[in-house]
């Protein structure tokens, strides 16, 4: 063997060891993470941790005081979780505190400190759209209030000071009105506040029904209307449903405006319009399936819904399309028979989507319930949603643009309540550049809320909810 040959062998030798070493080096480092985030809300509050590669948990719960433990392996995790204890707010509804330590060479513990008792879900989601693998954290409060018992109390609690309002324009004496303020069964007061006629019956309740000169003076104050001299009201409940959310962006416009951003505004000013209004006398009350910036499965969206006994479900997005140039305002229902146009088709596969960016755990038993939601909608569901579609085109259509001039369908997973006529309203295309403009304006966004406002008024006023046993006084 010649010199140039000895020399030949010991470079390979050396880059052989190099290679060696470099995959020892990888090994012991673990993933690294990339970006940390948190989603505080009052439904749950998540966290995720991005990382390059899989990441592998141990979890334990204390009770009391109540307390997650999670064990991640990978050396490189330390510096990017204290990022995530520095990301938790005060205000945060589910979790006190948080703090990090390296337990061994390749492992940190984070421990999370929490407010009440929790049911965590602690899963990975691997790569979709944008995002590497991510562990999540999601932590469900174990007792969450009824929504429905918390629009009935806000609306019981709204006559009540009504009747206080009243009684003091009368000058009679109020003591016993206000202990009725924060029932604590708002249902059951509202049942037999029906039965006996008590405090909250009329706004004036506590003046004989013989007073006529009490009802008049009642009837004359602004916002309060007696329709027909009916003695019981029923309570329309609106469920909106700003669409994406958390972890799932939505569509992204050219100058980066969000659509879970967008839609929640438009959400948030629908709802204090519903809230200031009554058809035919009957008080409206919007439920939001999400009031802030996290994430809900479609499933979990319908299920919300039904559980507060919604009379419709509006969910609302922003388009978007591979150019520029589309642009206006669309409205689908759902079909159970194919879409009604190929782009119908299109925009349902992409919703639809939505749970795979967002994240869901599909071990749980919202995904079976989702399933299961499917094949349930009925023909008058669908034909009580084009209705509703067709009152709002016709108001849209004065604020702005319309994509298509009818209410177009196909599957959304979101719209399969099978009681609850539903609707997904497309306020505008957000990937063109003027629409994109005019969705973040305060303006275009209370116009658009008020065209859709009018149109659920006026699909209430041709088409009257059906006598239910939730009643508001």
């Amino acid at each position: 063997m010649n010199a140039q040959d000895i020399l030949n062998r010991r470079n390979l030798l050396k880059a052989g060891s190099l290679v060696l070493l470099l995959g020892v080096q990888e090994i012991a480092r673990g993933a690294s993470v990339v970006a940390v985030r948190i989603w505080p809300a009052k439904d749950y509050t998540r966290l995720t941790i991005e990382s390059d590669g899989l990441l592998k948990v141990k979890q334990t719960s204390v009770s009391e005081p109540p307390r997650l433990s999670v064990d991640i392996e990978g050396i490189d995790l330390l510096n990017p979780i204290r990022e995530l204890v520095g990301k938790l707010k005060s205000n945060d509804p589910n979790i006190a505190g948080m703090r990090v330590a390296q337990q061994s060479s390749n492992v940190v513990r984070l421990t999370i400190d929490l407010k009440k008792p929790i049911q965590p879900q602690v899963f990975n989601l691997q790569p979709v759209a944008a995002y590497q693998h991510r562990l999540v954290l999601d932590l469900f409060p174990v007792n969450v209030p009824d929504p429905l018992e918390e629009l009935i109390g806000q609306r019981l609690k709204e006559l009540d000071e009504s009747s206080e309002r009243a009684a003091r324009l009368l000058g009679i004496e109020t003591a016993t009105l206000g202990t009725a303020a924060q029932p604590h069964d708002p249902l059951g007061e509202l049942i037999a506040r029906h039965a006996s006629g008590t405090p909250g019956s009329d706004e004036t309740s506590t003046v004989t029904a013989n007073s006529k000169p009490a009802r008049s003076s009642a009837k004359q104050r602004p916002g309060v209307n007696h329709a027909e001299d009916n003695d019981t009201d029923r309570l329309i409940i609106v469920a909106l449903d700003p669409g994406h959310g958390g972890e799932d962006p939505g569509a992204i416009g050219p100058a980066g405006t969000m659509e879970k951003d967008v839609v929640l505004q438009v959400a948030l000013k629908l709802r204090d319009r519903i809230n200031a209004t009554k058809v035919n006398g009957h008080p409206m009350r919007a439920y939001l399936t999400r009031d802030a910036d996290f994430f809900v499965p479609l499933g979990v969206r319908v299920q919300k819904a039904q559980r507060v006994k919604a009379d419709l479900f509006v969910s609302l997005h922003a388009d978007a399309f591979f150019t520029p140039d589309p642009q206006g305002a669309s409205v689908f229902a759902l079909s159970t028979k194919g879409a009604t146009s190929a782009a119908a088709r299109w925009m349902a596969n992409k919703e639809n989507a939505a749970d795979l960016v967002g994240g869901v755990n599909i071990r749980t038993k919202d995904a079976n319930v989702h399933r299961a939601l499917v094949d349930m909608s009925t023909a008058a569901q669908i034909k009580d949603s084009i209705k509703l579609g067709g009152a709002m085109l016709g108001e849209v259509k004065k604020v702005g643009k319309l994509h298509k001039p009818r209410v177009e369908q196909a599957g959304f997973a979101v719209l399969k309540a099978p009681d609850i006529p539903s609707v997904l309203v497309e306020t505008a295309f957000i990937s063109n550049p003027e629409e994109e403009k005019r969705l973040n304006t305060a303006d275009y966004q209370n116009n658009l809320a008020a065209a859709l406002h009018k149109g659920i008024v006026k699909y209430f006023e041709q088409n009257p909810p059906l006598a239910r046993g939730r009643r508001s006084v």
